[in-house]
């Protein structure tokens, strides 16, 4: 039995801690008032696509990480961060003032930087780099409501962390729950791998809107997203992040034919994949945006590139051009009724932004 500490009880950290619980895990999950209320009074129940609800009684629900150590009677022998990437620093600023002695700590979290931030405040021996598929909803709290039957975990050692023994336990766990887990030999090439897939499809919608079965049917707006994921695949290269085929998602071998096909033959295929997977679910950044959050995901999505890029010597105006128009709308609210459903803007501003590029490029000449 494992003794695991999950710090942010959205959908991804109420979905592993349920799964682990039920599997006779001692799980402690930290989150709001409300889900603590919740858990304590009726249990954490997950709903399946099929089959009949379950639920685990014996979560420790807590509203902070001070508490978790304060209820727990030994160490714990797993932390996994699973709040949003804007609520990193918090959770880590939590966990250095902790009472209890730290154990090795999974980044279950989308986007790239989460992973760097828990080197730069415990040093690399602590980190494990996680990705999860699993398409969950929370309907309310205290209740995972999981809308596809496919589902899977990749874990991968961070670089310096000499947690590659580690990892099979974490597999056996993993498995004891029933959640197929693969184990990778690249953590920033899962974690950039993983990036992609949040790119498509996620900034563009936003600003727009939108959903992506709507977006992806104008071929400027496809353009305009396989120019941002060549720019990623680009800093990918040029920092020496090989792309992995991540589950069922092959973008190790798709990559080359991402960053150099012909864009008639992408925009087909884009349009089928993620109009078709997605349709008309809207993705995190929009529902943030909606929700009227000064904060989201999207600096370490787009701005990840943007970040990586200038640190290898990669122009990257797409991604800069989303992340400061995602970026814009949050801080000002009374700025997004423009852009809705105004395609014609966004691919004039996309437009701008490579004519920028190449006059500076002559300039530079």
């Amino acid at each position: 039995m494992f003794r695991i500490l999950i710090i942010g009880a959205g959908a991804i950290g109420c979905f592993v801690g349920g799964r682990l619980a039920i599997a006779g895990h001692d799980v402690t999950l930290v989150g709001r008032p409300r889900f603590v209320n919740a858990v304590r009074a009726r249990g954490l129940e997950l709903r399946a696509v099929s089959g009949r609800p379950e639920t685990a009684r014996s979560v420790t629900a807590v509203t902070s990480v001070q508490e978790a150590f304060q209820l727990a009677d030994s160490s714990f022998a797993l932390i996994v961060l699973a709040v949003k990437s804007y609520d990193t620093e918090t959770a880590l600023d939590e966990l250095a003032a902790a009472a209890g002695p730290l154990a090795p700590i999974l980044s279950l979290q989308n986007g790239v930087g989460n992973e760097e931030a828990i080197v730069d405040r415990f040093g690399p021996g602590w980190v494990i780099a996680g990705t999860i598929t699993a398409p969950v909803e929370v309907p309310q709290a205290g209740v995972v409501q999981v809308t596809k039957p496919k589902f899977a975990i990749g874990l991968a050692s961070w670089p310096g962390s000499g947690r590659g023994p580690f990892l099979r336990h974490l597999q056996e766990m993993a498995a004891s729950a029933g959640i197929p887990t693969k184990v990778y030999g690249n953590a920033p090439g899962l974690k950039w791998s993983k990036l992609l897939m949040n790119l498509v499809g996620n900034a563009t919608s936003a600003i727009l809107a939108e959903p992506p079965g709507v977006t992806f049917a104008d071929p400027r707006i496809t353009d305009l997203e396989i120019d941002a994921l060549r720019e990623a695949l680009q800093v990918m290269a040029a920092a020496s992040i090989r792309p992995l085929n991540v589950e069922k998602y092959p973008l190790g071998t798709l990559a080359p034919l991402l960053r150099f096909g012909p864009k008639g033959l992408l925009r087909s295929a884009l349009y089928r994949i993620v109009g078709g997977a997605r349709g008309g679910k809207m993705p995190s950044l929009f529902l943030d945006l909606e929700a009227g959050k000064s904060e989201n995901e999207v600096g370490w999505y787009n701005g990840a590139v943007m970040h990586k890029g200038s640190q290898v010597g990669v122009e990257t105006p797409v991604n800069r051009l989303l992340t400061e128009i995602v970026q814009r709308l949050a801080s000002e609210p009374q700025a997004r009724a423009p852009w809705r459903g105004n395609i014609d803007r966004l691919v004039a501003a996309y437009l701008e932004s490579r004519a920028d590029q190449r006059n500076q490029g002559q300039r530079e000449d």
